[in-house]
C-alpha cells in the first residue's frame, strides 16, 4: 500500500465507526506555551481531554503533522543514522472523549491492522501494562490466536504507562508490535531492530492531583497514536523508512541534482538527513513559522544549518535544499495543500537562509579544523567550550552541529563551559522585561465580554488579587477587550459605585476564560481596597479604543491590498494593533518596491473613501466561514464557531472577509486616512509594514509637509525642484570625492618612494615594515597598493594606530606568490599575533587589527624574521 492509501484507509475506517475526521492542526501550536511544535495527535484535543473545551463530537480521528526535536521527545540526533526516526512525521490516531474505552479501542486497533490492511497475525505481538488485567483479558477475547500463541506480554511503567505530567490525566497503555523476522536482531521493548512498535493505545483512566493522590476519572478516554512512516515501512516491505514512498522521491531528486549516488549504509547519511530536514522545514514554514535566533525559530535554523552541513559532505557548496521543495510539494501536496500554496514562500526562506549560512560556513569549517589541530597537538580529546561557543556566536554553528563534526573526528565537546558562555551572553542581552502579574486564578473563573456592544457597564467583582499598588481585578462581565489576535488590551477605569475606590486600568489580559484588568488604585482615592461581590462601573477609554478600531480595520484592508498586489502568498503572519500605530507581518520573499508600496497605499485609501460597511457576525460555523473564503491567521486555534468580520461592497458581496475577534469601525470611512511609514525584513521570507491611520496619519502628513518646506527653504527651491537640486549636489560631491581620491593616490605614491628606501633584503627580496603615521584606513589602503606596485619583488607591511587600535596591512608581489607560495594572509596572521590581534585576507593583500598599540614597534621590527621563516 502506498502511504496515501494507508492514511486514507485509516481515516475512512474510523469514519465508518462514527468518528469525526478532524484535519491536522498546524505544527505551530496556538495557546500552549509548553510546546514548541505539535508533537502528538492529542495536542489539538488537550483542552477537550482536560475538560476545558466541550466539543460537539465524542470521538474523532486524524492524521496529525508532528515534530519531535526538543525535550524528552527529541529524535534529532537519530536522524539519518536510525532507519526509523524522523524530525517530522505523521501520527495517525483515534480518540474517545468519555465515549468508548478499552474494549472498543482494542477491537478497532486489531481489526484495522489484521483485516483492513491485512498484516499477518503471525508477525504481531501486543503489550499491556503489568497490572492491567482488564486489557489483557480483552485482548484474549479479541482473538484466540493471541492467547494460544502467547502473544500478549506485560511490561512495567517505563514501557506501558502514560501520564500527561506529574499531575493530571494518566493511565495504562497497550501497544501493537510487528515482528520483522529472524533476519533482524533484538528483543521486544528491549533492543534491536527486529520488533517495531506500530500503534500505541493510551487509556486515560486516572487523574493525579497536586497532593499525589490518584483517582479514577469519571469519564475515561482513549488517545491512540500510530506512525504513518512505520506502517508504510511494514506494508511496503522496506527495511528503512527512507526506502518508502514518503522519502524515496526526495532522495531520488537529491541524487539527480547533486550527481551523488545514494547508499543505504552510513555513506547515505547526508541524503537521509537532507530529505528528513527538508520535510520538517517545508511543513513548518508552510504553517507560518520562520527562522530566528530564539525559540522555535532557532530550532528551525539549527535544522536548516545541519542540512547545509550535510550538503557540504556531498561536495555541494551552493544553495541546494531549496531546489528540493517542489519535489516534496508534488509528492504530498494533494494531502497537505498548504505546502503547494506556500511553495514559493518556503523556497525563498530556505534559499535565503542557505545563502546567509553559506557565507560563514566555509570560514567556520576552517576555524573548526584549526581547533581540532590545536586539541590534538595537546594530546586532548575534548574541544573547549569557549571554541564551541565562538563557532556558534561568530559563525552560526549550532552546538549540535559542532558535536556532529567533533564526533566525526573522534572528539567530544565541553558543553558545560559552552552553556556558561551562552548564559553570560544571554544575561548581557536581557532587557525590557515586562511586569508580570503571576498570581494564580481559579480554573473555573469566567468573565463575559460585552465590549462589542458597549464601553461602559455595571458589573460585580468576581476576584481581586493584589501586590502593593498593583491589582488584578476580574469582573463577572466587562467591556474591556483583552489582548488577543494582535490587538492590545483596553485601558480605562473601574470604580466602586459609591466612590469607595477607583482603579486605573493599564492593561487587559486573558487567562483561561477570565478577563483580567491590570492596574493600580488612583491617587487620592479612598483607602478601602476592592473586594469580591462589590458592584462597580467599568469604563473603557473610548478615545483610545477608537484609535485601535481604525488601526484594526485598516489591517484587514492592508491584508486585502497586499494579496492583490503581491500575490496570494502574502498572508498575515502576525500583527500589532495599538492606538498609536499598526504593524503587519506577512510572508513575502523580497523587499517591496516604491511602486508596490504606493499601490498598496492607494488601494487602502480608496477602500476608506468608499466608506464600505463593516459587518461583524458571531457564532458562524468554522467550516462555513472557510467555504466563504474567510482568511485565518496561521497557527491560530479556532473553535467550531467563530466571529467573522465582513467588509461589504455596494452590491453586498464581500470586499474582505476574515476570522477576527477584535474591535472595528462600523464603516471604513471612519478610518480617515492611511499611510505606510516603513517596510522592512524581519526574517527570511518575512516582511513587516508599519502604518498610521486617522489623526496619526494627518500628523504624519503635516510633519512631512513641514520637512519639505524646510528643505525647500535651505535649497532655495520649490517642492517640485528639490529632487533636482539634491541630485546636482550629490553629483558634485561624487566629483569632489574622485578628485580627493586621485590626490590621495598621488600623495601615497610619493610617500612610498621614501618607504622603499628603508627596505631590508631577505634572500634577494625586498621587505618593507614601517609605520606610515596616518590616521585614515582608506589612505592606508591606497599606500599599500602603491607599495605593492613599486616593490616589484617583495613584501610590505604597514602598521599604524587608528582610533587607539593597531591597523595592519600586508602586501605580497605576484612573483613571490607564484614562485615561493608566499601569501599575505599567512604573514599577517603571525604579525597580528604580536600585537594581540587577528586578521586574514587574500594572497596579494591582507588586513588585521590588534589590541596592543604599545607592541607595534617591536612587531614591525620582527617582520623580516617572519618573512624569512616563510621563505625557508
Amino acid at each position: 500500500m502506498k502511504s496515501a492509501e494507508i492514511r486514507n484507509s485509516f481515516l475512512r475506517y474510523f469514519e465508518g465507526y462514527n468518528h469525526r475526521i478532524v484535519p491536522s492542526s498546524p505544527l505551530i501550536p496556538h495557546g500552549d506555551p509548553t510546546l514548541l511544535f505539535s508533537n502528538a495527535g492529542m495536542n489539538q484535543f488537550k483542552d477537550i481531554f482536560t475538560g476545558k473545551e466541550k466539543p460537539s463530537y465524542s470521538r474523532a480521528a486524524s492524521s496529525q503533522k508532528c515534530m519531535r526535536v526538543s525535550g524528552k521527545h527529541n529524535d534529532l540526533e537519530e536522524v539519518g543514522i536510525s532507519p526509523y526516526h524522523q524530525t517530522f512525521f505523521e501520527m495517525l490516531g483515534n480518540f474517545s472523549f468519555g465515549d468508548y474505552f478499552k474494549k472498543e479501542a482494542i477491537f478497532y486497533g486489531w481489526e484495522w491492522v489484521t483485516r483492513t490492511v491485512g498484516l499477518p497475525k503471525e508477525n504481531l505481538y501486543v503489550t499491556v501494562y503489568e497490572d492491567d488485567d482488564e486489557a489483557f483479558e480483552l485482548w484474549e477475547k479479541t482473538d484466540d490466536f493471541l492467547k494460544k500463541n502467547g502473544r500478549i506480554l506485560r511490561f512495567g511503567k517505563k514501557d506501558n504507562y502514560w501520564a500527561m505530567g506529574d499531575t493530571g490525566p494518566n493511565g495504562p497503555c497497550s501497544e501493537i508490535h510487528y515482528d520483522r523476522g529472524a533476519d533482524f536482531d533484538g528483543e521486544l521493548n528491549i533492543s534491536g531492530d527486529r520488533f517495531l512498535e506500530l500503534w500505541n493505545l493510551v487509556f486515560m483512566q486516572f487523574e493525579t492531583d497536586e497532593s499525589g493522590v490518584t483517582k479514577p476519572l469519571p469519564k475515561p478516554s482513549v488517545d491512540t497514536g500510530a506512525g504513518l512512516e512505520r506502517f508504510s515501512l511494514v506494508l511496503q516491505g522496506k527495511e528503512s523508512n527512507y526506502d518508502t514512498d514518503l522519502f524515496k522521491p526526495i532522495i531520488d531528486k537529491i541524487e539527480e541534482l547533486s550527481g551523488k549516488e545514494y547508499f543505504r549504509d552510513d555513506k547515505g547519511i547526508p541524503h537521509r538527513v537532507i530529505a528528513d530536514h527538508l520535510r520538517a522545514l517545508t511543513f513548518c514554514f508552510s504553517d507560518g513559522a520562520f527562522p530566528s535566533n530564539e525559540g522555535r525559530g532557532y530550532v528551525l535554523r539549527r535544522i536548516l544549518r545541519r542540512a547545509s552541513y550535510h550538503c557540504r559532505l556531498l561536495g555541494i557548496t551552493e544553495p541546494f535544499i531549496y531546489r528540493l521543495v517542489p519535489a516534496l510539494a508534488q509528492n504530498m501536496g494533494s494531502v497537505y495543500p498548504e505546502i503547494v500554496e506556500k511553495e514559493v514562500h518556503t523556497t525563498e526562506i530556505i534559499k535565503s537562509e542557505e545563502e546567509a549560512f553559506g557565507r560563514t560556513l566555509d570560514r567556520g569549517l576552517e576555524i573548526f579544523s584549526d581547533v581540532v589541530r590545536n586539541v590534538r597537538s595537546k594530546g586532548q580529546k575534548v574541544i573547549p567550550g569557549e571554541d564551541a561557543f565562538k563557532l556558534y556566536d561568530t559563525y552560526g554553528f549550532p552546538l549540535d552541529l559542532t558535536q556532529i563534526m567533533a564526533a566525526k573526528e573522534g572528539l567530544d565537546v565541553d558543553t558545560k563551559i559552552y552553556e556558561e558562555e551562552l548564559e553570560r551572553q544571554q544575561e548581557r542581552s536581557r532587557a525590557g522585561v515586562k511586569i508580570s502579574y503571576d498570581e494564580s486564578l481559579p480554573e473555573d473563573m469566567i468573565s463575559d465580554f460585552v465590549g462589542y456592544a458597549t464601553e461602559t457597564v455595571e458589573a460585580e467583582v468576581a476576584a481581586v488579587l493584589s501586590a502593593d499598588d498593583k491589582l488584578k481585578i476580574i469582573l463577572n462581565k466587562t467591556p474591556f477587550y483583552a489582548e488577543a489576535g494582535g490587538q492590545i488590551g483596553d485601558t480605562g477605569f473601574i470604580e466602586e459605585l459609591s466612590g469607595e475606590w477607583k482603579v486605573v486600568v493599564e492593561d487587559t489580559q486573558k487567562q483561561g476564560n477570565a478577563i483580567i484588568h491590570l492596574g493600580k488604585t488612583e491617587q487620592g482615592a479612598k483607602s478601602a481596597p476592592p473586594k469580591s461581590g462589590q458592584i462597580v462601573r467599568a469604563v473603557v477609554d473610548s478615545r483610545r479604543r477608537n484609535h485601535i478600531r481604525r488601526n484594526h480595520t485598516a489591517t484587514h484592508l492592508l491584508h486585502k491590498a497586499l494579496r492583490e498586489v503581491l500575490g496570494e502568498h502574502a498572508t498575515q503572519a502576525g500583527s500589532y494593533v495599538g492606538p498609536d500605530y499598526l504593524r503587519f507581518d506577512f510572508s513575502h520573499y523580497k523587499a517591496m518596491t516604491n511602486d508596490e508600496l504606493s499601490e498598496i497605499e492607494y488601494r487602502v485609501n480608496r477602500a476608506i473613501m468608499a466608506d464600505y460597511p463593516v459587518m461583524p457576525e458571531e457564532n458562524v460555523a468554522l467550516d462555513n466561514a472557510r467555504k466563504e473564503g474567510a482568511m485565518a491567521l496561521f497557527g491560530e486555534k479556532y473553535g467550531e464557531t467563530v466571529r467573522v468580520i465582513r467588509i461589504k461592497n455596494p452590491d453586498n458581496t464581500n470586499f474582505s472577509i476574515e476570522l477576527c475577534g477584535g474591535t472595528h469601525v462600523s464603516r471604513t470611512g471612519e478610518i480617515g486616512a492611511f499611510v505606510i511609514t516603513s517596510e522592512s525584513a524581519i526574517a527570511a521570507g518575512m516582511r513587516r509594514i508599519e502604518a498610521l491611520t486617522g489623526e496619526g496619519a494627518l500628523r504624519y502628513f503635516k510633519k512631512r509637509d513641514e520637512l519639505v518646506r524646510e528643505l525647500g527653504g535651505k535649497l532655495k527651491a520649490t517642492p517640485e525642484e528639490i529632487i533636482g537640486r539634491v541630485e546636482n549636489l550629490l553629483e558634485k560631491n561624487k566629483e569632489l570625492s574622485r578628485e580627493v581620491g586621485e590626490l590621495s593616490k598621488l600623495k601615497a605614491a610619493d610617500v612610498v618612494d621614501d618607504l622603499i628606501q628603508s627596505a631590508v633584503d631577505i634572500n634577494g627580496y625586498k621587505v618593507v615594515a614601517v609605520d606610515p603615521g596616518i590616521s585614515d584606513r582608506g589612505e592606508m589602503m591606497d599606500m599599500a597598493d602603491a607599495l605593492r606596485d613599486k616593490l616589484k619583488s617583495g613584501v610590505g607591511v604597514l602598521g599604524t594606530i587608528i582610533d587607539s587600535k593597531v591597523a595592519l596591512v600586508t602586501v605580497v608581489t605576484d612573483n613571490l606568490i607564484k614562485e615561493r607560495k608566499i601569501k599575505a594572509g599567512d604573514i599577517i596572521k603571525e604579525v597580528a599575533a604580536l600585537v594581540d590581534g587577528k586578521g586574514g585576507g587574500k594572497a596579494h593583500l591582507a588586513q588585521a587589527g590588534g589590541k596592543s598599540p604599545e607592541k607595534l614597534p617591536d612587531a614591525l621590527k620582527k617582520v623580516p624574521e617572519v618573512v624569512e621563516k616563510f621563505l625557508k
